[in-house]
C-alpha cells in the first residue's frame, strides 16, 4: 500500500528513535495511506516559513511477524489508548497502530478528558460525529526496515 509521512526534509531511511513522545500511539514513526491528509500537514511547516516534504512509501499489506492494533472508530478504547500515550504511559504490546487522529477538533474534545473537564460518556458522545482521519504508527524499527520501502519525497510549495 502507498503510505505518507510529511517532514520538513526528505526520510529515506525512518527510525522510531526521532519520534516526539506523547503522540497519539506512542513514540513512532507516523504514516497516513492518505495523499491530501499528509499535503495538509504539511502546511503545519510551511505555516512556520520551514520547508516541507512528503516522502512516499510503500507499506507491505500483509505483515505477519508484527503485532497490530487497528481502533475502526472514534471509540472509548481509541480514547482510553489515546489518552494513556498522551499521558505518557505508552503501550508495549503493539508493533504497528492504525486508527484515527487526533486532529485539532478531535484534540480539543480529548484535551477536555484529558484535564477532568468532561468526562468520558461526554467525550465519546462529541467524537461520535467526527469522520476519522487515518494515522499508522510503526513502533518497531524491525518492522519499519522489513515492511516499508521508500519511493521518493516531494517538496510541498506554499
Amino acid at each position: 500500500m502507498k503510505v505518507y509521512h510529511t517532514s520538513t526534509k526528505a526520510v529515506p531511511k525512518p527510525d522510531t528513535r526521532h519520534s516526539r513522545s506523547h503522540l497519539d500511539f506512542g513514540k513512532g514513526f507516523y504514516l497516513t495511506p492518505i495523499e491530501q491528509q499528509a499535503r495538509d500537514y504539511g502546511w503545519r511547516f510551511l505555516r512556520r516559513g520551514k520547508p516541507a516534504a512528503m516522502n512516499i512509501y510503500r507499506l507491505d499489506d500483509d505483515i505477519p511477524d508484527a503485532t497490530c492494533k487497528v481502533f475502526a472508530a472514534y471509540d472509548g478504547e481509541w480514547l482510553d489508548f489515546i489518552a494513556a500515550c498522551r499521558k505518557g504511559r505508552p503501550h508495549r504490546a503493539y508493533d504497528v497502530i492504525t486508527g484515527g487522529i487526533a486532529n485539532d477538533q478531535v484534540f480539543n474534545t480529548v484535551d477536555l478528558y484529558l484535564q477532568g473537564l468532561i468526562t468520558r460518556g461526554q467525550a465519546l458522545y462529541r467524537l461520535r460525529w467526527k469522520k476519522p482521519n487515518l494515522q499508522i504508527c510503526i513502533t518497531s524499527q524491525a518492522v519499519l526496515n522489513r515492511h516499508l520501502r521508500f519511493v521518493k519525497s516531494i517538496e510541498l510549495k506554499p
